[in-house]
């Protein structure tokens, strides 16, 4: 007997499915088995992209299986089982009376959906329903990756598990929209990389990049989902529309092609421009001209999916000619604009407004959009980043309203002032998704374009940029990117080494954040300054230095151990996506650090020096190996051409030239502690204070001056003072010449109150050394139960989410992240969270900017405290803040926030940077925009900090109170000063 309110539930349930477009079940659809061989049906008559996506299918099943279906054009020719493609429309698609009507008037959708018997000889059909063009390619490159083939099969050498058997349970699904409209890629300073390895290994024929290549990169593009290409434009490639192959090829794939924010109307002017025949690109001098060449183009492109870029530069990334100021090239382009649109209207489609295009604000062009720049409304409005990752605007309320919408335009490489960044790709998956999550909130959905340079090696950046672009719901939380590398990973190695890639990844990422391996020469371009040595300190910190090589090496060992595990699938890719950039970014990291402790050390007469001068160059001659495989063997001479270690051959890529200074007469041997550069004159030291709240441990280093061998010896005046060695002997040879001991006080032993002192003896070779010994066991109830962060020797380290408590007010809030800055626990001021759990808001559109602070502080925003304490009598204390050197949202916005300590009168900060200042140079090189805030005296004892909300879109990273005039400087990440119980 049923039930009949489990037959209206099970009612219920079925009506619910079918409204979403969901089966009950899946079915289960066979390709390859020992009775089912799969045939692929398109239809001739349709668009060529539906046979490019069909024979591409079939060869990813081959690549599967080792069996090549059918493609056949006639579906009454077809039995069995049957891959259907067709867009929605298509009299294929209707014939078998598929209902498709979901996808009426939807851009770039598709359907999934498996047939039992739909027409006479079909056994099943699986059929792939788009609602255009496009949308049906993305439905069969979905079918692409179900079956285990990775978008990345031919450009990252990533091969699909085999399988004999290949059978799929589909369930009926309804690809929505993607999330931004135009989603692409820029090929960008190809001039070592992609054009060489082109016109040498893959295209000779073409003797460039051409239309074989343009072929694979359209190909991957669909696989990832997108539609735009800005091409290749450098000189050492010719223009697009030289070789006619290019265009029919992008027409064959239905890319869009468009062109970067220095070439108007789809034109290159490097290569194309000739201004000794054509005369000055001037459109106040030259108009005919510049008109008849920008004319041609716009007839030629009429019959492409094309996407103009609008307005008019420089030759070559510049200022526009003729104009003396922003607000004296306002008319004058306003009425190249109109002219631009007046050519579509003639060769195109009367309506303009049809026709895409884009206006990029990018340099000196922003200035003369703000000196009042009317663009019509149908243009999209394209807002750069700073070339480093930071978004420098977004769209206000008003622009919000536009009829084109707005954009963003990306670099994940660069070529430029402060100093390019063309070699490896270190671009942090978290300040992508921080930075286009919040440009996506801001309703900049109508364009993406990612500058990759040449695709090879930023593979990894331009999935997440695209995944994004086509699927932003999933990254509006942060969490979600660990997830998305851990299955990009998994998917190419497995589960298990999957996870272990995605740590390394996460790893090399993080290393990179605080300092991109091209940036460690400390050196400049435009105008070129000469490499110097780093701003890390090998004398403090346990040495900052050092940490970051063994940080590196350890990271590079477990990419070496990787990559010689016979278990490993996949090793080229693996070393394309992880070997490669994990060991050339820690090997450029040995290189200059290395270098320096060969110079600085050499300064104290240390015979290592020597060493690490030969460690330098042998870190040199690493990469040169390690690229030198890449471009010969790698993939049996694939990729021949493709990776250079040293683009535009800048200072940062030579070899090291280290000239070490002259071994010290008389005697044979030194000791240098911790905390201190100087040569021990005296023959007595002091170590930082050690206390019984922070636990500290100090190194000291024991070397040779000189080629004699000394034994020596170290002896404590006390029981609870450790030493890690108390014996040992320096030699003349490799790795004998110097030793770092480890001090540190075992205060169980030491109970007696106060400050205690004692001394370390160092004996050898007829010498002795003596180090001071500061240990204070001062008794302080006060920190018996207090939960803060403390000082230690004069500083006070705390990273921005790890505050003490948290009040939220206003528009405004504190929200912890744990993606983003050198600690990982940054601190964001941004929206409060909306109703019933949604993402938070970065950047609400309807936020009004924050008047400056009021005397009573009324317009405080949510503030964030810390606890703290200090032994120092300190009378003109120092906050440091450190910030990620975001832009404000828009020109309504600062980059403030507030600070106050015990109850003082906050004091407002805002490190919003001008144009191209020398404070911005140093903010995107080091990842950081650094304040320093005088504070009134503070003696011993208890403190509270308070930070508070401005603007939106501050990033807090890290704070250090410094309380001593000496500090020692830290260029890296300073570890938090939190109270260390017994």
């Amino acid at each position: 007997m049923i039930n009949k309110n489990n037959a209206a539930c099970k009612y219920l349930l079925l009506l619910c499915l079918l409204i979403t477009g969901l089966q009950a079940y899946a079915l289960n659809f066979d390709m390859v088995t020992s009775k089912t061989k799969v045939t692929i049906v398109y239809a001739a008559y349709d668009h060529k992209l539906d046979s490019i996506a069909a024979h591409l299918l079939a060869a990813d099943i081959e690549r599967v299986t080792g069996y090549l279906p059918k493609v056949i054009t006639d579906v009454n020719q077809a039995k069995g089982n049957v891959i259907l493609i067709g867009t929605i429309g298509s009299k294929l698609i209707k014939g078998i009376k598929v209902n498709a009507s979901s996808l009426q008037g939807k851009w770039e959708s598709y359907l999934l959906q498996v047939l039992n018997h739909p027409v006479k000889n079909i056994t099943q059909a699986l059929v792939i329903t788009g609602s255009d063009i496009r949308g049906t390619a993305y439905g069969v490159f979905d079918i692409s990756e179900r079956i285990g083939v990775s978008p990345w099969y031919w450009w990252a050498d990533v091969k699909p598990v085999k399988q004999k058997t290949l059978s799929l349970n589909i369930d009926t699904y309804h690809a929505a929209p993607p999330s931004v409209k135009f989603r692409g890629i820029f090929i960008n300073d190809e001039d070592w990389g992609l054009q060489p390895w082109a016109a040498k290994t893959f295209e000779p024929e073409t003797g460039d990049i051409g239309p074989k290549t343009y072929a694979k990169i359209f190909e991957l593009l669909l696989r990832l989902k997108a539609n735009l290409i800005w091409p290749a434009m450098h000189p050492s490639t010719k223009a697009f529309y030289s070789y006619p192959g290019n265009k029919n090829v992008a027409a064959n794939y239905e890319i869009v092609i468009g062109s970067s924010h220095a070439e108007p109307m789809l034109r290159n002017n490097v290569g194309e421009w000739d201004e000794k025949t054509m005369g000055h690109f001037n459109y106040i001098t030259n108009k005919q001209k510049v008109y008849n060449y920008w004319e041609s183009r716009v007839k030629e492109s009429s019959t492409n999916n094309a996407m103009y870029t609008m307005g008019m530069r420089g030759v070559h990334d510049s200022g526009m000619e003729g104009v003396k100021s922003p607000k004296e090239a306002v008319p004058l382009l306003e009425q190249i604009i109109a002219d631009q649109r007046g050519m579509f209207q003639k060769y195109i489609n009367p309506d303009a407004t049809k026709v895409p295009q884009v206006f990029t604000a990018y340099k000196e062009v922003l200035d003369v959009y703000d000196s009042g720049l009317k663009i019509p409304d149908d243009i999209t409005l394209v807002w750069p980043d700073d070339n480093y990752g930071y978004i420098q605007r977004l769209s206000n309320p008003q622009e919000q309203g536009r009829k084109g919408g707005s954009g963003i335009y990306y670099h994940a490489s660069y070529w430029g002032r402060p100093h390019d960044y063309l070699w490896l790709s270190t671009t942090s998956p978290a300040l992508i998704r921080e930075e286009m999550m919040k440009a996506y909130e801001l309703k900049s959905t109508d364009v993406w374009v990612l500058n990759i340079g040449d695709i090879k090696p930023c593979e990894y950046d331009m999935q997440l940029f695209l995944d994004m672009a086509y699927r932003a719901g999933k990254f509006q939380k942060g969490s979600y990117l660990k997830t998305h590398l851990q299955q990009w990973c998994a998917a190419k190695w497995g589960a298990s080494k999957g996870a272990l890639i995605q740590q390394i990844l996460d790893t090399y990422y993080r290393l990179a954040w605080e300092r991109r391996p091209e940036f460690m020469g400390w050196s400049q371009t435009e105008p070129t300054t000469a490499t110097t040595n780093t701003a890390y300190n090998h004398f403090a910190y346990g040495d900052e230095a050092q940490r970051r090589i063994d940080s590196y090496q350890a990271l590079q060992k477990q990419a070496e151990k990787l990559h010689q595990d016979p278990q490993l699938i996949n090793k080229d890719a693996f070393y394309e996506l992880v070997y490669y950039p994990v060991k050339g970014a820690s090997l450029m990291n040995q290189k200059f650090l290395y270098q320096d402790k060969a110079v600085f050390y050499g300064i104290q007469h240390r015979m290592v020096a020597q060493d690490y001068e030969a460690m330098s160059k042998q870190a040199y001659e690493s990469i040169v190996a390690e690229t030198g495989y890449y471009n010969n063997q790698l993939a049996g001479g694939k990729w021949k051409n493709i990776m250079s270690m040293n683009p535009r051959s800048l200072p940062a890529y030579k070899e090291p030239s280290v000239q070490t200074t002259s071994l010290k007469p008389g005697g044979n041997w030194n000791i240098a502690v911790e905390g201190s550069n100087d040569e021990l004159a005296a023959l007595t030291a002091s170590l930082p204070r050690f206390d019984r709240w922070n636990r500290q441990a100090y190194f000291v280093d024991i070397y040779l001056t000189n080629v004699n061998k000394v034994n020596w010896t170290s002896s404590a005046s006390a029981h609870w003072i450790k030493l890690s060695q108390t014996i040992g002997v320096l030699k003349n040879q490799t790795g004998q010449k110097q030793q770092r001991l480890q001090v540190s006080i075992d205060w169980k032993i030491l109970t007696q109150p106060g400050m205690q002192k004692g001394q370390i003896i160092f004996k050898g070779a007829g010498k002795q050394y003596v180090v001071n010994i500061d240990a204070d066991n001062t008794n302080q109830p006060q920190l018996v139960n207090y939960k803060a962060f403390i000082e230690n020797n004069g500083y006070v380290s705390m990273f921005a989410a790890n505050y003490s408590s948290k009040q939220d007010k206003g528009n405004l809030i504190w929200q912890a992240d744990t993606t983003l800055g050198y600690a990982h626990r940054a601190l964001i001021a941004t929206a409060p969270q909306p109703p019933k759990g949604g993402a938070k808001v970065n950047a609400p559109a309807e936020m009004s900017s924050t008047p400056p602070l009021g005397g009573g502080g009324a317009l405080l925003g949510a503030v964030a405290s810390y606890n703290f304490y200090t032994f120092t009598n300190s009378p003109s204390p120092e906050v440091i803040v450190f910030t990620l050197p975001t832009h404000p949202l828009n020109k309504s916005y600062g980059m403030r926030y507030a600070v106050a300590i015990d109850g003082g009168t906050p004091q407002e900060i805002n490190f919003k940077t001008e144009g191209r200042s020398t404070e911005w140079k140093n903010n995107v090189l080091s990842n950081n925009a650094i304040r320093k805030v005088k504070m009134p005296a503070l003696k011993p004892g208890k403190h509270l900090l308070k930070i508070f909300t401005v603007d939106t879109g501050v990033i807090i990273d890290r704070i250090l109170i410094n309380l001593a005039a000496n500090y020692k400087p830290a260029y890296s990440l300073v570890p938090e000063t939190k109270i260390v119980k017994p």
